[in-house]
């Protein structure tokens, strides 16, 4: 997910510290997992987003991040898999970023995959790699 992210990041021409953001989310974006398993003997998606932010703030104030950053951090890793109101491009090319991996990991099929794609992809890097992955 994280290699996704950048690349798309990275054509998408997002700034800097933005970028940065981005792929700190990223190689965070799962760290509820474990949590949720222990707590509730699951780790659906909503139980990520509600477990992930307390640990990766945990992380993220260890090494040193800014308060700002923790708070979009942490806020992307709470809502990864909500896929309504998304309110920042890099929010946005997280979830495309997690897209591509499960897909491909699922084994989705097409039709599976073009819902995807009409439902969720807005960024046009990441439609690119969709289409590349997937229908080249």
């Amino acid at each position: 997910v994280h290699s996704l992210a950048r690349l798309i990041g990275v054509e998408e021409k997002l700034a800097e510290h933005d970028l940065m953001v981005l792929e700190s989310a990223a190689l965070l974006h799962d760290i509820g997992i474990h949590p949720a398993e222990e707590k509730y003997g699951s780790c659906g998606g909503k139980l990520q987003e509600q477990e992930g932010p307390a640990p990766a703030r945990a992380m993220l104030e260890r090494l040193g991040y800014r308060e700002d950053d923790i708070v979009r951090i942490c806020h992307m890793i709470a809502h990864h898999h909500t896929y309504t109101g998304i309110d920042s491009k890099e929010l946005q090319i997280l979830i495309e970023a997690d897209f591509l991996v499960n897909l491909y990991e699922d084994g989705s099929s097409l039709e599976t995959v073009r819902n995807v794609e009409r439902n969720i992809f807005r960024t046009e890097s990441g439609g690119r790699i969709l289409n590349e992955m997937f229908f080249k």
